[in-house]
């Protein structure tokens, strides 16, 4: 029950900074988060007109205490989901997050299948080393070369 609570106070302690940047994101915060139209880079990457009236455009929103949910919304509600660094998390976006990790996992698994099977091969039988061959297989060795002569 102890261990519970620690794992709770820790995910509220990561969750917290997240929260604020929702709330209070930043200029500096949504450049790299949004792609210029044009270009097809980040915001904190672009200088061309239209990224530098995205950028107004932002710190405008900022200004009147919008959400970056908010902002972002707007922002695709005019330029569409291409002007996001980001797939969406929901849909077909979700694939997107998805298929890389299931991809890692199923990677991880039969790399791990692997090496368990290599570590746990069996080792050949041994070959006997002795002095040589007994007298009746070496009589059937000489019979059988002389059949080929």
């Amino acid at each position: 029950m102890k261990a519970l609570a620690i794992l709770v106070a820790f995910a509220f302690l990561l969750a917290a900074p997240a929260l604020a940047s929702e709330r209070h994101p930043t200029l500096a915060e949504l450049e790299g988060e949004i792609i210029c139209p044009t270009c097809h880079t980040t915001l904190d990457q672009s200088d061309s007109p239209i990224a530098r009236r995205i950028k107004q455009f932002i710190s405008a929103r900022i200004a009147a205490g919008d959400t970056k949910s908010e902002i972002k919304a707007k922002l695709v509600a005019q330029f569409g989901e291409g002007v996001l660094a980001s797939p969406p998390k929901h849909g077909f976006g979700l694939l997107a997050w998805l298929l890389p990790i299931a991809g890692i996992l199923g990677a991880a698994a039969v790399l791990g299948a692997l090496v368990w099977r290599w570590t746990h091969a069996r080792d050949p039988a041994p070959v006997p080393i002795g002095p040589g061959l007994g007298a009746e297989a070496e009589r059937q060795v000489d019979e059988a070369l002389a059949r080929f002569e």
